[in-house]
């Protein structure tokens, strides 16, 4: 399973291919996480973290996935991460767009919800870039969604 964007290859992290990513990107807890939770539950390959690797030079730059699967609503929170070096270059929008893509195509999704807190505009632009609309916020956070149908520049 592979997505293939413009310069990206978005790969699921399994514990198979855990080792080759770990080489070159410091993986943190929620892949680890993740990784354990694939050994029990097979079926949510896909719906958890993605690798996102550099078509040009096979260098792994980020993770980017879902927080789970859809629930009974269609449903699905999507989060990302991109390594300082490769950061403001394009790559987390063209990552999340890729995802977001897949998971609408898969017919199980209606709607893709995200958070990030008030400062991060990095976060609050890609967000932006990708369609999403600001539904609601807290004291530490930001939330956005996109249903299905509504993609700007998807």
């Amino acid at each position: 399973m592979k997505i293939q964007t413009q310069r990206l290859d978005l790969m699921p992290c399994t514990a198979e291919n855990y080792s080759d990513f770990a080489a070159q990107y410091e993986m943190g807890p929620h892949i680890n996480m993740h990784v354990a939770e694939l050994e029990d539950k097979p079926e949510l390959l896909g719906w958890g973290v993605w690798m996102v690797v550099r078509r040009d030079n096979g260098k792994t730059i980020g993770d980017a996935g879902f927080k789970g699967p859809p629930d009974s609503a269609g449903v699905v929170e999507i989060g990302y991460g991109i390594a300082p070096e490769a950061q403001n270059q394009g790559f987390a929008t063209e990552a999340v767009r890729g995802l977001i893509d897949w998971a609408f195509h898969t017919g199980k999704v209606e709607r893709v919800i995200a958070e990030c807190t008030h400062s991060n505009a990095a976060s609050i632009k890609v967000l932006e870039k990708l369609g999403m609309h600001r539904t609601g916020s807290d004291e530490e956070l930001l939330f956005w969604s996109l249903k299905k149908g509504f993609q700007e520049n998807l």
